[in-house]
């Protein structure tokens, strides 16, 4: 049993047309349900109910057992004194509001059919058949509410990833440029150097980046130079060796300090994914465009932002994929599943803040770039896939994977409209 039942009982209206009575006796007659807040305070707003001779007006708490009114400390919580009904499933206790007076309490294990209570059991109990409750009956759901509920997830999902952009933010003082090479630097690392590259970003002040922008030697060997990869006295060749030359001086013109961060590993990466060459991608990227920010920010279609990620490393990684170590002759150009990696994970993530802070509706145009670009495939999505939900876009993957994290694993069935309606369909 949890809490989110009397929830769905309450919301849906299950209570209607039912004889009901508080604990003490009285009799109930709802005038209003009022609102469901998720909020901090009462769980719905502005409910009318009649009890006994009397009407009132004000807001409903529920909990599974009325002792819970006391493990919460509402009794002292002055924010619970609007309460005019305390809904339970066992009333285990008498409630009182701050001044001392009584809160009526429904006790809806009185009144539910047994029927309600099989199919909610039933719901969780699929698990052991499927990875998802509903795993034998998610195909069913209305294809249209269910894309529209994909949407409402994709963007829950982008609130998420909001907080954490919001933090960069506040931390170098609303720079916009600043995060977005930071979200650059984490996406250009992938998994594996993730975080590696996420620190690296961090470490460089935007403004060297701007100064260093029509030079590309320089900012490549800024950035090999504050990965730490150019550290290593036993190699000879060229290249290498100008970068570190040049690095030495930039470190020293802008007081740079030494690698702290985690180093960009080079284990399990395929050749073309290693970090020196992403390195020196980021640094084509920035010698290539002015204003990056600005533009991409601007872009409407999917084209506009592959172009401006039309960039190849430095002439030197064409016959390298390490320092002094020759290798066939291959440019090595940012391909198109990294740059959507980079639009899903950066790109829109960051739009949608800048969109929200200047008071924009971004919506349509997120919307238009995520059912632009084809889903990945991971075993969620292909668990998915298998028990019929279709997944053609990286807004249906995005969407899938909120669902599954926030809704799934948590068993919070009754707050999807796939699990509502199918304990609405049973009961």
């Amino acid at each position: 049993m949890r809490e989110d039942l009397l929830h769905f009982i309450w919301k849906l209206k299950k209570l209607q047309g039912q004889t009901l009575r508080t604990f003490e006796g009285e009799s109930i007659v709802i005038k209003d349900f009022g609102v469901h807040k998720q909020l901090a305070g009462p769980d719905f707003f502005n409910a009318q109910i009649k009890i006994g001779a009397q009407l009132w007006a004000g807001n409903v708490e529920m909990h599974l057992r009325s002792s819970d009114w006391y493990a919460h400390h509402y009794e002292t919580d002055e924010k619970y004194n609007s309460v005019i009904l305390h809904i339970v499933w066992d009333d285990d206790a008498t409630i009182f509001r701050t001044d001392n007076s009584q809160i009526p309490s429904l006790q809806l294990k009185d009144f539910i059919s047994k029927t309600l209570l099989n199919s909610y059991a039933e719901l969780f109990s699929n698990k052991r058949e499927s990875f998802i409750n509903c795993g034998g009956s998610i195909s069913e759901f209305d294809g249209f509410k269910f894309q529209n509920w994909l949407e409402r997830l994709y963007f829950e999902r982008l609130e998420i990833k909001s907080i954490f952009i919001d933090k960069l933010l506040k931390e170098y003082n609303q720079d916009w440029e600043q995060v977005l090479f930071i979200l650059l630097m984490k996406s250009f690392g992938t998994k594996i150097n993730g975080e590696a590259f996420f620190e690296i970003g961090k470490a460089i002040p935007f403004p060297i980046i701007r100064k260093l922008n029509n030079d590309g030697f320089k900012l490549e060997s800024l950035l090999m130079g504050v990965a730490g990869f150019l550290e290593d006295d036993s190699i000879l060749d060229d290249h290498y060796l100008n970068l570190k030359k040049e690095y030495g001086y930039l470190s020293i013109k802008y007081s740079l300090l030494g690698t702290s961060h985690l180093k960009p590993d080079f284990f399990k990466l395929r050749p073309h994914n290693f970090p020196n060459l992403r390195l020196s991608q980021v640094a084509a990227l920035y010698k290539n465009q002015e204003h990056l920010f600005s533009k991409l920010m601007g872009a409407e279609t999917l084209d506009e932002i592959n172009d401006l990620f039309t960039v190849t490393a430095n002439s030197y990684w064409t016959t390298h994929f390490t320092f002094g170590k020759l290798s066939k002759k291959q440019e090595k150009k940012v391909s198109k599943s990294l740059v959507e990696l980079i639009i899903i994970n950066a790109i829109l993530p960051l739009k949608f803040c800048y969109d929200r802070s200047k008071g924009n509706e971004s919506s349509k145009s997120i919307v238009n770039f995520a059912i632009a670009i084809s889903p990945e495939q991971n075993s969620l999505i292909s668990n998915f896939q298998d028990l019929g939900v279709s997944c053609k876009s990286v807004m249906d993957a995005q969407g899938l994977l909120q669902l599954y994290n926030s809704y799934c694993v948590k068993n919070k069935c009754l707050q999807c409209p796939v699990g509502i309606s199918i304990l609405c369909r049973n009961s």
